[in-house]
């Protein structure tokens, strides 16, 4: 129970940090949101008159003790582009990026984890170092780049896939798969190469332990070596570098969804940055810490429940 404790202490300290830095760096970004709402030709009473309903004129302490109060009750605050909750813009984008972060996700954990179990099991043969050599090149590929590839190549090519837009699940299951595959492979790809580099790593070191040695001489079976006690002890190393993954691709979608025109959070942090709409891009920003926060939380969490010694310590 101290570990959880700890641990969650950890992840509220980290948040309140993020939200002093976040709030601070857009007090002194150059631009002024009221100019950007009412334009250049405004007045100084108009300016004003704005400034002191957005609350723009209160000292920084206040507006920062307000944002926090908001930010616990979800109360984000009003955009200044959009004229409405920051809260109810999150909400309608949300599901649009976290089914594209979802499925990234699915595709990564499906296709690294058996790839890595396969290449490692026939360490140094021509199977193994084909598929070492294709994954450092996944590693070097740029996301936007490897997206327009696939547009090019498989969304120009077979009717099936959509380059653009996106079809909410509760349209058509169909529809919305159309849309986010190819997305969500630009995301995942990269990611299948880390992961799989780093599965096959952890179960080499662990084959190479004593204990699989006398579990061989008791005659079980290569399977039930591989599943029930080689990748069970890989892992802590396996889930701390899918854990950063989970970090990676909730922050790669926010290229992605610009690449493919994805209505998600990331389109709108970048409208939200290009009309200095701070508001909505501190909601965003927030919306990302907690997040990324949150995936590292649990991953504390099944640290502890793989590996009790953790718990302990």
């Amino acid at each position: 129970m101290m570990y959880i404790i700890r641990r969650f202490i950890l992840l509220i300290t980290t948040i309140l940090l993020v939200s002093i830095i976040t709030f601070g760096v857009f007090q002194i970004l150059p631009g002024d949101p009221v100019r950007t709402m009412l334009g250049t030709e405004a007045d100084p009473t108009q300016i004003e008159n704005l400034r002191s309903e957005l609350g723009l004129n209160r000292p920084l302490y206040e507006q920062y003790t307000d944002w926090m109060k908001g930010l616990l009750t979800g109360e984000l605050g009003n955009s200044i582009r959009f004229s409405m909750p920051v809260k109810d813009l999150l909400f309608d984008r949300l599901p649009v990026t976290m089914s594209l972060a979802g499925l990234a996700l699915v595709i990564v954990l499906l296709v690294s984890l058996p790839l890595g179990m396969f290449a490692a099991r026939r360490q140094n043969k021509f199977s193994d170092m084909s598929l070492s050599t294709v994954t450092q090149v996944g590693m070097a590929i740029p996301s936007f780049w490897l997206g327009m590839i696939l547009i090019l190549y498989i969304g120009l090519q077979f009717s099936f896939f959509k380059i653009s837009g996106y079809i909410p699940w509760t349209q058509s299951v169909a529809g919305a798969l159309s849309t986010l595959i190819l997305p969500a492979l630009t995301i995942a790809i990269p990611q299948i190469a880390v992961n799989f580099r780093y599965v096959r790593t952890s179960i080499l070191e662990q084959v190479q332990l004593d204990y699989v040695r006398t579990i061989r001489s008791k005659g079980m079976s290569e399977q039930n070596v591989m599943y029930k006690h080689v990748l069970k002890n890989s892992m802590i190393p396996i889930l701390t570098v899918f854990g950063l993954i989970m970090a990676e691709v909730v922050a790669g979608t926010i290229i992605v969804e610009q690449v493919f025109s994805l209505p998600g959070v990331g389109q709108l942090l970048i409208t939200a940055i290009s009309n200095r709409d701070f508001p909505l891009v501190q909601g965003i920003v927030m919306y990302i810490t907690v997040a990324v926060v949150m995936i590292n939380f649990m991953v504390d969490i099944l640290y502890s429940v793989l590996d009790p010694r953790i718990r302990l310590r």
